[in-house]
């Protein structure tokens, strides 16, 4: 086997079900665990992503407005890999390479004849689905059914605590300019983490949203993670909410979360995320433990 895996998530998967010694390339954004850096990149963005989130929502929006991919696949670095197995996605053309992005590079100049898996997380339960399906097509079907097994217990764990604490009110923010719930897998996460999840429904794309929308609902807890940004990126970003006169008339307690690493990645550190989240809703129950890592932080609420 020579797997090549074109969305982060997968490259997670990958590795957690043991397979990692048989990838042979990744693409720009695979980079957990560690080790991965060290294989060659496949992909890259097609446009800079400098700048501010309206900068970038705006460049993401003329490609896809004129049809062309937000990302590049290296054709000749694939032939030169000759992969058996290629894993990407075709849920979201902004988060990942696409499954038309591949499957134009492998009409291109793929000679291996590689598999083509294709990914579609919308929901938890796509989530583990998605991981049958490596698993299946590595030929270690059971190590998949076990890693399942073994996530799920986790996050029943974790549930099973948050509920005996106080239920809150949860906006999660996906993106700060122009404003963007968080949807797909992020409401069920809230839900077992024991909260009343405001915006976004489970199983769909993350949806807009507007400053009098969030200052109506009035929530308890307000968790920023925008799609893609780490902590640093996500602080710098913030002064699109504060700065916003309607900032002020929310009472909620603000925190930080990675979305890049964790809330927006649909792989096995889906149970890192629930536990963030049961770390900023229930801190008289949960440890600050990733906090304390760094996967999350709160925001002082007089910030600017």
């Amino acid at each position: 086997m020579r797997i090549v895996s074109l969305i982060a998530s997968a490259t997670e998967i990958v590795h957690a079900l043991d397979l990692g010694q048989f990838q042979v390339g990744r693409s720009h954004e695979c980079d957990f665990p560690p080790q991965v850096h060290t294989l060659p990149v496949c992909t890259k963005p097609a446009f800079s992503l400098d700048g501010s989130s309206a900068d970038i929502d705006r460049r993401v929006k003329e490609k896809l407005t004129s049809a062309l991919s937000v990302y590049e696949v290296f054709e000749d670095v694939l032939e030169r890999l000759a992969p058996t197995h290629i894993i990407t996605q075709a849920q979201c053309e902004v988060c990942a390479v696409s499954l038309k992005d591949v499957e134009r590079a492998l009409c291109g100049m793929v000679s291996s004849r590689p598999q083509l898996v294709s990914l579609n997380p919308n929901a938890l339960s796509d989530i583990w689905d998605d991981i049958h399906r490596v698993a299946d097509s590595g030929q270690v079907s059971e190590r998949g059914s076990a890693l399942v097994a073994n996530l799920r217990e986790r996050m029943q764990a974790i549930s099973c605590l948050a509920r005996t604490g106080p239920r809150k009110r949860v906006a999660c923010i996906e993106w700060q300019q122009p404003l963007m719930a968080a949807g797909n897998w992020v409401p069920e996460l809230v839900e077992m983490a024991n909260g009343e999840n405001l915006f976004g429904v489970a199983g769909a794309h993350s949806p807009w949203m507007d400053f009098d929308q969030l200052v109506a609902a009035d929530p308890d807890v307000i968790v920023v993670t925008p799609c893609g940004y780490d902590l640093e990126k996500t602080r710098a970003e913030m002064y699109w909410l504060t700065q916003n006169p309607l900032w002020r008339k929310l009472r909620a307690e603000v925190y930080l979360a990675d979305g890049n690493q964790f809330m927006n990645r649909p792989g096995p550190r889906v149970v890192e995320s629930l536990q963030i989240l049961a770390e900023i809703l229930h801190p008289e129950l949960f440890p600050p433990e990733l906090q304390g890592l760094g996967a999350c932080q709160p925001w002082p609420r007089d910030a600017s």
